[in-house]
């Protein structure tokens, strides 16, 4: 049992070191990747922002909380939204209830404002998957999940999207076509080039501009411990 601790606290710090560390490299590099979004956004406001992978376990979840901390460290008021309502963990990482959220809004059981968890960084609330549905891309595509967006963009400067990986199902897409701009997540050393190609390509179709790529788990050089890289596509 001790050890289970020790290792979901050592999960806790890995997913959210811009909140547990923010001096860290790695947390400046997620402020990095802030900034680059606020200048991407010169010509039109961005609030919703999409962030998905090409396959799982690249990184996706803990890029978009840390991401969720630092806007919110900036004074921004934020909205997290787990989009992925297959394999949901947003509400592991910040260790809240999920036992209603997202598709307990969309088909009515719940309003947005009762379903919204505050989290503990100062600014930044969370919507949870809530009960996995059996039809997640309906809902997404959905008219109550345009009305959702609606809701939160009148509250919050940024709501932000942890979906689910785009080569496996559909949900990132239907999302992205109502998001200002999306990001996809590549962990060096396992995502292939052509599954970030094939990725990148069923992405560009979408209303929503592909913003770039965040490039984790990458040495930059010998001796240095900054392992986020972001670059356009």
């Amino acid at each position: 049992m001790a050890r289970r601790k020790k290792q979901a606290k050592n999960t806790a710090i890995r997913h959210l070191i811009a909140k547990l560390n923010p001096k860290s490299p790695i947390s400046e590099q997620y402020r990095t990747i802030r900034t680059n979004l606020q200048f991407s956004s010169v010509d039109g406001e961005m609030k919703k922002i999409l962030v998905t992978s090409s396959g799982p376990s690249e990184g996706k979840s803990s890029t978009v909380a840390n991401l969720a901390i630092v806007f919110a460290q900036q004074g921004k008021k934020v909205l997290l939204i787990d989009g992925d309502m297959r394999k949901p963990t947003v509400h592991y990482t910040f260790r809240i209830d999920n036992r209603r959220g997202l598709s307990s809004v969309l088909v009515s059981e719940a309003t947005l404002e009762e379903s919204i968890e505050k989290s503990d960084v100062a600014d930044l609330d969370i919507l949870t998957c809530g009960p996995i549905p059996p039809n997640p891309s309906e809902l997404l595509g959905s008219k109550a999940m345009g009305k959702l967006m609606e809701q939160a963009c009148e509250y919050y400067d940024i709501v932000l999207f942890d979906t689910p990986p785009v080569l496996a199902v559909t949900d990132a897409q239907i999302l992205a076509n109502s998001c200002d701009g999306s990001i996809l997540v590549l962990r060096s050393k396992q995502t292939d080039y052509e599954a970030a190609q094939k990725a990148r390509d069923l992405l560009q179709p979408a209303n929503a501009k592909l913003i770039g790529a965040v490039l984790n788990d990458r040495d930059m050089k010998k001796g240095n411990s900054y392992y986020y890289y972001y670059g356009n596509h």
